[in-house]
């Protein structure tokens, strides 16, 4: 049986700096729905707003009743792959998450490479950061929130640590983002397996 070829992407959340970046390697054939799932996973989003991919001039997103009589067509992302959208080296395209606080990834195409045996895609293999905490108000309500929290003599501090809690804009671990990827799009495989086990 012939493996998908492996893309290997950086995800960059833009605006904030020092970046907020992942890289994560996927499956080509990744259908854009799945794609939106594991960014979520990605940066800790809650999957709580709208999306868009936006490449080559095209909208893909979740269709939705109503929306097919808008004058900008979005596509309905469950019938494009990954692998449309990006075939070489350096290609890039956007998602956007939550229209009302913008947050704008970058997803670069560093290299195709061979799929590895026994292996589980999709896996991150490195990354920066951590991801803001959903409805801060975007890339200003984010930078207000870290000078806030930086400073205990800030008049919104005692109100920000007790919205956000005590949150470390630096935090970031390889193993808890695989592990949240395991469980999301590995675990009723494993759990089949075991029940499987059990029976025999």
């Amino acid at each position: 049986m012939n493996l998908p070829a492996v893309f290997q992407l950086r995800v960059t959340l833009i605006g904030i700096k020092p970046p907020v970046w992942r890289r994560v390697q996927i499956e080509s054939d990744t259908t854009l729905d799945r794609l939106h799932q594991i960014l979520q996973c990605l940066f800790r989003w809650e999957d709580c707003h709208l999306h868009e991919f936006h490449a080559g001039g095209r909208a893909y997103g979740k269709p939705a009743r109503g929306m097919e009589f808008l004058p900008r067509q979005v596509l309905d992302e469950r019938r494009f792959r990954l692998d449309q959208l990006l075939s070489r080296k350096g290609e890039k395209f956007h998602y956007i998450y939550d229209f009302g606080d913008d947050w704008l990834h970058e997803v670069r195409l560093e290299s195709v490479l061979p799929a590895e045996e026994g292996v589980l895609y999709p896996r991150c293999i490195a990354g920066a950061r951590s991801g803001p905490p959903e409805d801060i108000g975007g890339v200003p309500g984010y930078a207000f929130l870290l000078k806030a929290l930086a400073d205990s003599r800030h008049p919104m501090h005692g109100e920000m640590l007790e919205l956000y809690g005590p949150f470390d804009p630096e935090a970031f671990s390889v193993d808890s983002v695989n592990a949240t990827l395991q469980a999301r799009f590995h675990g009723q495989r494993k759990s089949a397996t075991r029940r499987s086990g059990r029976a025999g």
